[in-house]
């Protein structure tokens, strides 16, 4: 059973209908004069103005990406070389994707803003380090000053919203550009309002990889740092059948989203109560309230990530543990470093549409057994 479908869940039924029914219709380059070209290109822009319906954005404002990690380095790169003249940094809070937080190393002076106990940014802070722009000074020189500000909507590992409304306002104040990464939180609760960015993932909502999505405010100055060509944020375009998937799924994801958010909070309710009485020395993290309905991780003190998701793997349960948003590998969670909270033995699970409540129980009556078995195979048993 798979309990942890993060970026990659099964796709939806609406996206496998809509994939296969364009198979045969898609297939030009939608650049193309010819009939096939022009019908594909027709199919892309009913995709883009689907897409942008759902992300409360203009047709006009959205482009379609080979991947989530694209838009986000292509916003974070874009951005800061065109305001390069306003300065050189991008401030993020610690707990954003890794793609984010490369991004601004690699295209400025990445500076991130502390997060309390649930993973949640101090917004104060990040205000207060918006509101310090001027036009005088260093900041005139382009040293110091803040070129963009990104913060996720929700944390796609723990679960935490966070404040976006509050920093936006900040961020509107003093003129900087906000990218928002609803990567981990659309289709499963309402769009953000306040953004000048917003990356959106549709394997997250059960929809094709191969594409992204970024929306950008016309307002927003940037500068591509990749070769000139025709299209000037992603060069090459993407697959129209793989667009058209993503927009059908996207729109039957919002069309049963409230009973699928009841369902999946009440899931993730569940498992953090069980957990934390059945699971002795255990660490359930997050915002126990304002979370997303969907996911939910929890820590477990010693025990090796590695062998409880693979003894847990044995017993039929694909989960997850290390960083939500860097590579396969088992690398130590930075969120859950930024948090405070341990960074050993956590488990991962963000629950897609088709998970049912036996799944869930049956999971939370096997996973006190599965830890004992792991502790007593490291030596840790009774510590």
């Amino acid at each position: 059973m798979l309990l942890e479908a993060a970026g990659h869940a099964p796709w939806h039924p609406a996206a496998r209908e809509a994939f296969s029914g364009l198979v045969d219709q898609g297939w030009a380059d939608p650049r193309r004069l010819s009939a096939e070209g022009r019908r594909a290109r027709l199919l892309l822009e009913a995709a883009r103005e689907s897409l942008a319906a759902g992300l409360g954005a203009r047709t006009d404002e959205v482009r379609l990406t080979a991947s989530h990690t694209q838009s986000l380095h292509a916003a974070v790169r874009g951005v800061v070389r065109g305001r390069r003249r306003s300065g050189a940094t991008v401030l993020a809070s610690a707990v954003e994707r890794a793609a984010v937080l490369a991004a601004g190393r690699f295209a400025g002076e990445l500076e991130t803003v502390a997060v309390d106990a649930f993973g949640r940014v101090d917004a104060a802070a990040m205000a207060a380090r918006l509101a310090g722009q001027g036009s005088t000074g260093q900041e005139a020189a382009g040293q110091g000053g803040v070129a963009l500000a990104a913060l996720q909507h929700a944390n796609g590992e723990v679960g935490t919203v966070q404040p976006v409304e509050e920093v936006g306002a900040a961020a509107r104040d003093a003129g900087v550009p906000l990218l928002v990464d609803a990567g981990s939180s659309l289709g499963h609760v309402p769009a953000p309002s306040t953004w000048d960015l917003l990356a959106a993932n549709p394997g997250d909502w059960g929809g094709p990889s191969g594409v992204g999505v970024l929306a950008v405010r016309p307002r927003v100055r940037w500068s591509p740092d990749w070769p000139e060509d025709e299209d000037e944020w992603f060069p090459g375009g993407v697959s129209v059948p793989a667009a058209f998937a993503a927009a059908a799924a996207l729109d039957a994801a919002l069309a049963d989203r409230r009973e699928s958010e009841v369902r999946r909070r009440r899931q993730v309710a569940r498992i953090r109560a069980r957990v934390a009485a059945e699971v002795p020395d255990v660490d359930v993290v997050g915002d126990p309230e304002d979370r997303l309905p969907h996911v939910v991780t929890f820590s477990c003190l010693y025990v090796d990530g590695e062998a409880l998701t693979s003894a847990l793997d044995r017993e039929g349960f694909a989960v997850a543990s290390g960083s939500a948003c860097t590579s396969g590998a088992e690398e130590p969670s930075h969120v859950l470093a930024a948090m405070g909270a341990l960074t050993h033995g956590n488990v991962r699970l963000a629950l897609h549409r088709s998970v049912t409540d036996e799944d869930v129980e049956r999971f939370c009556d096997v996973l006190p057994g599965v830890v004992a078995r792991v502790r007593d195979l490291l030596g840790a048993q009774g510590l």
